[in-house]
């Protein structure tokens, strides 16, 4: 049997160890890829530090990768749809019986030198878009589209804020200066972050501990506060923080993910104003990443300075290990096999 090395994590002993393990065989509708490049997300830090826990991972040891792109090596029974050579994307997750199952948390990902996905869980990667690239887009970059263009249905011309300028948050400073939001504010303790945020084109960038943010925050939108507030970070605080700075019937829409409680000080002065909170996660898949490809090859968008570093598959415990501490304030570091 044709062997490959993946990067497996034991979940209730938390070790990862990059090992040999059976090639996947491609079964009825399903395709088998060769691994370019597979991003390291901060969730796959949580996985390994024991922040996050599978939901519906059979069995107790997984292999990590969520951000997938590659090259079709073959196909199962009944797919047509799919030939050997063509350049792809993985979707990070697909909707089975009305569950989302998470690539590289629920079932196997991509750190690895093949994966396996259903023929209709990816999109194919234009050739003018690096691997590199293209592997960080199913998270890194859908994920805060999803949680602009749907869940926080953010409008041309709303003052919209992003706490934590990470992986996801200096992208969704770029999403939304493309579809005109007015103003961006970002919000980091971090000062590279900060100019981070503004270099991608935000407005104005602050520090949380700034004692003068919310009256920074009024003044910026001419007094009515934020339409719109994303919590990138996960932090209860600064959700709390966030809500402080929304204007009446504003959003607070949370992509980070947290095992913390959430609460509000204030509850009759949220309800008094209409205000809403909104959880997010992921991104509709089969349209969100043919739309951010067509803006990428349309030249509306440049990702290019997003890859951080890209290391081999065998120091995929060093990579999580450089995010985890922040080693360079990496915005994606990427695995090739």
């Amino acid at each position: 049997m044709d062997r490959m090395l993946a990067a497996r994590l034991h979940v209730p002993s938390r070790t990862l160890r990059v090992e040999e393990v059976p090639r996947p065989q491609p079964g009825p509708g399903e395709v088998l890829v060769k691994v370019e490049a597979a991003g390291v997300c901060l969730s796959d830090v949580h996985l390994v530090d024991g922040t996050l826990t599978p939901l519906f991972l059979r069995g107790d040891t997984v292999t990590l990768g969520h951000e997938v792109s590659g090259t079709v090596a073959g196909t199962g029974e009944g797919v047509t749809a799919w030939t050997p050579g063509q350049r792809v994307v993985l979707h990070a997750g697909q909707i089975r019986d009305g569950v989302t199952y998470t690539r590289g948390v629920d079932y196997d990902g991509g750190w690895a030198e093949y994966a396996l996905s259903a023929a209709d869980a990816m999109t194919a990667l234009p050739d003018a878009i690096p691997f590199e690239q293209g592997a960080i887009i199913p998270d890194a970059v859908s994920t805060p589209w999803g949680a602009i263009t749907q869940t926080g249905a953010v409008r041309p011309a709303e003052a919209v804020g992003v706490w934590g300028v990470g992986g996801l948050g200096v992208h969704a400073v770029q999403l939304l200066r493309v579809i005109g939001a007015c103003p961006i504010v970002a919000v980091d303790p971090n000062p590279t972050a900060r100019q981070r945020a503004l270099a991608a084109g935000a407005d104005l960038a602050l520090d949380p501990a700034n004692p003068d943010l919310r009256a920074a925050v009024r003044a910026a939108t001419g007094g009515s506060g934020l339409a719109v507030a994303f919590d990138f970070a996960g932090v209860p605080i600064v959700r709390e923080q966030a809500v402080s700075v929304l204007a009446p019937r504003g959003r607070l829409v949370l992509v980070g993910l947290t095992d913390k409680p959430l609460t509000l000080t204030h509850g009759t002065h949220f309800s008094y104003l209409q205000q809403q909170i909104r959880g997010h996660y992921g991104s509709d898949m089969p349209v969100a990443l043919p739309q951010l490809l067509r803006l990428i090859e349309g030249g509306r968008l440049d990702f290019s300075g997003s890859v951080s570093a890209v290391l081999p598959l065998a120091r995929a415990a060093e990579a999580v290990e450089r995010l985890r501490k922040k080693e360079g304030d990496p915005i994606r570091l990427v695995l090739r096999p």
